[in-house]
């Protein structure tokens, strides 16, 4: 009867609550106080990988808690797969013991069932030898069957309670996606928001260009090792498979596979979403976690509602941002006008200024415009416009900027580069449309060039501005054709030839 009374009383202590790690803790000290054992645990089953995971333990020995074990593997395994409890009265004489704590000597391990389905074993340890009788073994199987279903009622009220954040989340994310339209920023807050929603270890944002996948964003607290902007294959490991698949793709364990790509030092296990937008497969959504086995399928549906999410904010986050571009080119030539080289001279100053790496402003202008547009008409005009432009599009680098600065007038912001560099830009363009053979046009276009750099010729907008047409104007009086530093520079200084 005292130990009916004991097996009572443990059932009402691990019933009374629904947290789970209470639920955990309430077991094994009941186990270890109740049945006087010196080392105790609960193992979980993860049905995805068939893997009996450490969830909770009292007495075992240090680096032993993070065992995962296969079902069929070792005492607790072997329970698991026969579903029935498994003793051994002497562990040193049992082959298929696992070690958990050097004093052991006996183990008795019990499934933990709900109806006919394993969801654990309570692993049961003594340092003494052949501790448990058979009247104890059945006493102790009555308690695991109370003590699964407290577990399996906690962990449905667990996963209801998760739901429930989950959804907040996801509106919660919802909402900030709404607010942020430039791509840059929406994409930083999607991987932070993401990363504390759902306690991941790191979320990152890989987007498609070409035949790329580029790191557009990431957060969390993993160690990367590509930088952001960086390419990878679009066909390589998971994100790969999920792309082909058109289809969310889980890995238990990275170190397992022989098609890994690490993005962070302390990958365990990962998740891909695709990002679809409107039948337009954006890029990838990625989860990674320190922990192997982090991800249930459980989660899929959820974090697929919050990729659907992102996706569509990408979607016009990036059109937003085709909309801006639209405003900021020249409706004639392709290349952007004088709005954005007002947006950008401020920026580039500021660069030059923090990291002392110097820039250079170079104004252009097309010799005699007005009397080629009398002349040949002003279609023929339009094309000369075009295919200047065309020119110093493919001659400057993609960190320099050409705009149209109006009518026959180009401006140039050169990064990071001193005045030297700067003429010899200019000159290079100026001999490139010297030598260039305009269709209709039956005489050569010349060009003509002031350039300014910073600071020698100025600091600020204004000042760089005017120092560079200053020595346009220059250009002009000395007869066109010609490229000419700021007056302030090196005064009498000039390339060309007269035209």
């Amino acid at each position: 009867m005292q130990k009916i009374a004991i097996l009572y009383d443990a059932s009402q202590a691990v019933l009374s609550t629904f947290d789970l790690d209470e639920v955990l803790q309430r077991i094994l000290v009941i186990a270890r106080d109740y049945f006087h054992l010196q080392n105790v645990a609960i193992l979980l089953l993860d049905k995805e990988t068939q893997e009996l995971c450490v969830r909770s333990q009292i007495g075992w020995d240090d680096g032993h808690d993070k065992l995962r074990l296969p079902v069929g593997h070792g005492i607790t395994g072997i329970a698991a797969k026969k579903k029935r409890p498994l003793y051994v009265p002497d562990v040193t004489k049992d082959p298929r013991y696992i070690s958990s704590a050097k004093t052991t000597r006996s183990e008795l391990a019990i499934p933990m069932m709900v109806r006919d389905e394993v969801v654990g074993v309570l692993d049961c340890q003594s340092d003494n030898l052949d501790l448990f009788d058979k009247e104890t073994i059945d006493l102790l199987t009555l308690f695991s069957t109370q003590a699964s279903m407290a577990l399996q009622n906690a962990r449905l009220y667990s996963l209801e309670r998760r739901r429930a954040q989950q959804l907040e989340a996801i509106n919660a994310i919802a909402k900030q996606t709404t607010a942020v339209l430039e791509v840059k920023e929406l994409l930083e807050k999607v991987c932070s928001l993401i990363q504390e929603a759902f306690q991941v270890s790191h979320v990152s944002v890989l987007l498609r260009e070409e035949d790329d996948l580029v790191l557009r964003a990431h957060y969390g607290n993993l160690t990367p090792r590509i930088l952001e902007g960086g390419r990878l294959t679009a066909v390589a490991g998971i994100w790969g498979r999920a792309l082909s698949a058109g289809k969310t793709v889980i890995e238990h364990n990275v170190h397992s596979l022989p098609d890994y790509v690490g993005l962070y030092a302390e990958t365990g296990s990962r998740m891909c979403i695709p990002l679809v937008s409107f039948g337009q497969t954006l890029g990838v959504l990625l989860l990674d976690s320190a922990e192997t086995g982090a991800f249930q399928s459980g989660d899929t549906q959820s974090l697929e509602s919050v990729a659907d999410i992102c996706a569509t904010a990408i979607q016009n986050a990036h059109y937003v941002e085709r909309v801006k571009q639209l405003a900021y080119l020249d409706g004639l030539t392709g290349i952007f006008n004088r709005r954005f080289f007002e947006l950008r001279i401020s920026e580039e100053i500021e660069r030059a200024r923090r990291f002392d790496t110097g820039m250079a402003v170079i104004m252009v202008d097309i010799d005699n415009f007005k009397r080629l547009n009398d002349e040949f008409g002003h279609l023929l005009g339009d094309e000369v416009l075009r295919q200047v432009s065309s020119i110093f599009h493919q001659q400057l680098r993609k960190i320099d900027v050409v705009c149209r600065y109006g009518g026959e007038e180009f401006a140039m912001l050169l990064s990071q580069t001193n005045s030297q560099h700067a003429l010899s830009v200019a000159e290079k363009l100026r001999r490139l449309v010297e030598t260039w053979q305009f269709p209709g046009v039956p005489r050569r276009v010349t060009i003509s060039a002031g350039a300014a750099s910073y600071p020698e010729d100025g600091t600020t907008r204004d000042e760089l501005v005017k120092a560079a047409d200053a020595g346009l104007y220059a250009a002009k009086q000395a007869g066109r054709n010609l490229v000419v530093p700021a007056p302030t520079a090196q005064k009498g200084w000039a390339h060309g030839s007269r035209g």
